[in-house]
């Protein structure tokens, strides 16, 4: 009786390494379900994306099971049954998780979850990570928070002149009367 011998294609290898090439390149990954849209609408997708630094495309489930498992990243069998796209998150996912929610109100597009930060996402979680502020809105609201006192001292330091100006304007108007 002989051993019992897996002959493992070199197309599927291959397969498996481009995979893991990209998702190597990548911090975020967004799993969604495309079936039902149109190529014009992947392709506007695409374009969106592309704008937030990410990629959408479509995948094959069982590749990106076995590149995720040799990367060592975390398990999510449950994201990849069925018709799979990702998205590829290269910068920040806040971005891209809004365009996909907003995307996928159309119905034809659904979000099936996600890794963000070595963290598994649901659904469910994906939407509300949405909604949280970006990066840069952050960002933006500290630095107002940090100019607003020192605005207040120049407002104070600056009425200090500006009262005795119209001070003496007003002293002067009336002795010239």
């Amino acid at each position: 009786m002989s051993d019992y011998q897996v002959k493992i294609q070199d197309y599927k290898v291959k397969a498996i390494e481009d995979v893991k090439g990209d998702l190597e390149k990548i911090n975020d990954i967004i799993f969604t379900n495309y079936r039902g849209l149109s190529v014009e609408k992947i392709t506007e997708l695409r374009g969106k994306l592309r704008a937030q630094d990410a990629v959408f495309k479509v995948v094959k489930n069982r590749f990106t099971k076995i590149a995720l498992r040799q990367l060592d990243r975390p398990e999510v069998g449950e994201n990849l049954v069925g018709p799979t796209a990702v998205a590829l998150v290269s910068n920040e996912a806040g971005p891209v998780a809004k365009e996909l929610v907003e995307f996928a109100k159309d119905g034809v597009l659904i979000i099936k979850g996600g890794i963000i930060d070595g963290n598994v996402f649901n659904a469910d979680q994906i939407v509300e990570f949405s909604k949280l502020p970006t990066r840069l809105e952050l960002i933006s609201k500290l630095m107002a928070t940090i100019n607003a006192p020192l605005q207040n001292v120049v407002y104070v330091l600056n009425a200090v002149p500006q009262k005795l100006v119209r001070t003496l304007q007003a002293v002067a108007d009336k002795k010239g009367e």
